[in-house]
């Protein structure tokens, strides 16, 4: 890998893990409404992001198209508002592996997906690795308890996992990644203050107490404003396909949380299933077709360097 691509791997990797991290986070958040903590989150973490969007950023909003608006209003409804309200529901009939089982499956989706809206077939070694990263997601969660409606919202939040990542290939090089997600922050939070207004009326918003404040801040501070920007750098460096290969680690990393606040165990099917994860983010990234061809390339300078001693020509020793 050079140092660009290595660079958007490693903050891809980054976000997908403070985002499975996330996961444990939401364990202390079931009692609270879920419209309103979703506004708190993408309201404060707006507020975070918009000093850092750089200068110019009013320009480039006001240079953005109606459909570019609407892309963005689209990306923060499917991809963060509708995700999270899906995982929630799907778990209210289906335990939590289900719906994580199907997340699991973004990356073969965004291997197929986005080579075809961009007009070219997807890439056999990324598709590969796609799978594996699946499977080994699978392995992680295992699978549990549910019923047509678990399936149905599993799927919503698979969809709404894909939208977060396709939705924002277009508009990721005008806006650039702090600014897109000081944007899709902000409308993710108008839409939360609507949708609580509209469902649960004036009991949408309340006073957090302290373990909700410490979570609905950690979303915020961590997940959010660093998970969003690392994720929309990595996207940018690497591309959607690949980096949506790292989704992986969201179940790993989900899973390495949670015995630390006793919702969960860490054995051998959870090792297990991360290897498969690691395998195919190494192989859908290039990094195996690298270290193979650069191992062959060493291999035919070797026996260069063998022939020529046999014809009477001195190499001189690498050092070591």
């Amino acid at each position: 890998m050079n140092a660009t691509t290595t660079r958007g791997a490693l903050l891809a990797a980054l976000a997908c893990v403070l985002v499975g991290g996330s996961f444990t986070a939401n364990s202390v958040l079931g009692d609270y409404p879920y419209a309103g903590g979703q506004f708190l989150r993408y309201g404060l973490a707006c507020l975070l992001l918009v000093p850092a969007a750089g200068k110019g950023a009013a320009d480039r909003l006001r240079a953005l198209t109606p459909r570019q608006w609407g892309r963005l209003a689209l990306l923060a409804a499917v991809g963060m508002v509708g995700f999270n309200l899906a995982v929630i529901a799907a778990e209210r009939t289906a335990e939590p592996a289900v719906p994580g089982v199907f997340v699991g499956c973004a990356p073969v989706v965004v291997a197929v997906l986005v080579p075809l809206l961009d007009g070219r077939g997807p890439q056999r070694t990324v598709l590969y690795g796609a799978l594996l990263v699946a499977v080994g997601a699978f392995t992680v969660q295992g699978w549990g308890r549910t019923d047509g409606a678990g399936i149905a919202f599993s799927v919503c939040a698979l969809a709404g996992e894909v939208g977060f990542a396709v939705l924002a290939v277009p508009v990721l090089r005008p806006l650039g990644p702090r600014l897109l997600s000081a944007t899709v922050c902000a409308v993710a939070a108008l839409e939360s203050a609507a949708t609580g207004l509209l469902v649960d009326g004036g009991a949408w918003l309340r006073r957090p107490d302290g373990v909700e404040t410490a979570a609905l801040l950690w979303q915020a501070v961590v997940v959010t404003v660093v998970g969003f920007v690392c994720w929309y750098m990595g996207m940018q460096r690497i591309g959607a396909e690949r980096a949506t290969l790292f989704s992986g680690l969201i179940p790993v990393a989900a899973a390495c949380t949670a015995p630390l606040v006793g919702t969960g165990s860490y054995g051998l099917p959870q090792a297990a299933g991360s290897a498969l994860v690691g395998l195919g983010v190494a192989l859908g990234s290039g990094v195996l077709r690298r270290t193979g061809r650069e191992r062959r390339s060493r291999e035919r300078a070797f026996r260069g360097n063998g022939r020529r001693e046999s014809h009477g020509v001195r190499v001189p020793e690498m050092p070591e």
